[in-house]
């Protein structure tokens, strides 16, 4: 399925005037516990995770034209690391034109989520298990009300993916398809992953849990992104807009224990074992020049997770950024196809 993308000479416009009020008019949100076994649709509370979720049909009521007009499911999106749902605005369009409701989840540490760390720049976590048992729990008690019935399927980026790739082997049955793009499968540390867990571990051990990680900076305000290869500068800009709009979006830091945490993760997944629980077709976008995740151990996942019996498949995109959806409309175009024809193949048994 081709979809129209956004002219980026008029980006800014076509989101305020089209996209944001069409989202806006299906859109819900809510926060839930999961550890508690219960969600909670209408009320903000400081120890809970928020959501935002968008109808597909309400969508449809409102006659956009493109929308397939066809009701497919639902997709989930799980974002990366200092992200939030907001960005996911765009991606939440091109789905909901091609019939699936969006349910968003964001993660532990971020958007309107309960915090552990009194400074918005930085993301902690105590151990990664904890992302997983949330989306486990909002993909099975709330996106799967969303999907009414019809395939749940799961974008997932970055840390995002990771998380993703967590659940695909804890949950096996809970998605029908996957899309994992530029997974944090490993982490990008700067160190062999060995010798930077160690050093983490120790530091962590020191008291440092909670502290900034190596070559990390606070939000920078005065940012923004003009002509950066591959990327959108569109796009980007209206990324770092969001971010100045509101304290709460102004993540931009690991914490050592982050960082110990996503090794830890990264570790669980690779396992051959848990690669083999893996029940849902994959489809994993890497990208070609990535600062933030090992192109290797994407390879590694995706081999084992066949080996396992389970279809998978990687898709290079060379040149292409960490964030995959930040790209150019020439790059972006077969990005997004590719992506959806995929959640709309029927599923073989």
């Amino acid at each position: 399925m081709q979809v129209d993308l956004l002219d980026e000479r008029h980006y800014s416009q076509a989101m305020r005037k089209t996209v944001l009020p069409a989202l806006d008019a299906c859109r819900s949100e809510g926060w839930f516990t999961a550890s508690a076994g219960s969600h909670d649709l209408h009320h903000h509370d400081p120890g809970k995770i928020h959501y935002v979720c968008f109808d597909a049909h309400a969508f449809d009521a409102l006659h956009i034209s493109g929308a397939t007009a066809i009701f497919r499911g639902a997709v989930v999106i799980s974002h990366g690391l200092t992200e939030f749902a907001e960005k996911f605005n765009e991606l939440a369009w091109y789905f909901l034109l091609a019939g699936y409701s969006v349910c968003i989840i964001e993660h532990r540490g971020h958007g309107q989520s309960a915090r552990d760390v009194a400074d918005p720049d930085l993301v902690w976590i105590d151990d990664w298990n904890r992302y997983a048992e949330d989306m486990s729990y909002f993909c099975s008690q709330i996106a799967q009300e969303y999907a009414d019935g019809l395939p749940l399927c799961l974008f997932a980026h970055s840390m995002g993916g990771g998380i993703g790739a967590a659940v695909l082997e804890q949950r096996p049955t809970i998605f029908d398809k996957a899309v994992l793009s530029s997974p944090m499968i490993a982490p990008r540390t700067g160190l062999p992953n060995w010798l930077a867990a160690a050093f983490v571990s120790s530091a962590c051990a020191a008291g440092f849990s909670k502290r900034m990680a190596p070559g990390q900076r606070p939000f920078v305000a005065s940012a923004r992104v003009q002509d950066v290869e591959n990327v959108s500068a569109s796009r980007a800009n209206w990324f770092h807009a969001l971010r100045m709009n509101n304290m709460r979006r102004h993540t931009s830091a690991p914490t050592y224990g982050w960082v110990r945490e996503s090794l830890k993760l990264s570790h669980s997944v690779l396992q051959p074992g848990m690669c083999a629980r893996i029940e849902t077709p994959v489809l994993v976008f890497q990208s070609g020049n990535d600062d933030y995740v090992l192109n290797p151990p994407q390879n590694r996942f995706v081999q084992q997770v066949r080996d396992g019996g389970c279809p998978a498949e990687l898709i290079r995109v060379d040149n292409g950024p960490h964030e995959l959806y930040s790209m150019p409309n020439p790059a972006m175009g077969p990005y997004i196809d590719r992506m959806i024809s995929f959640f709309n193949d029927p599923i073989r048994l």
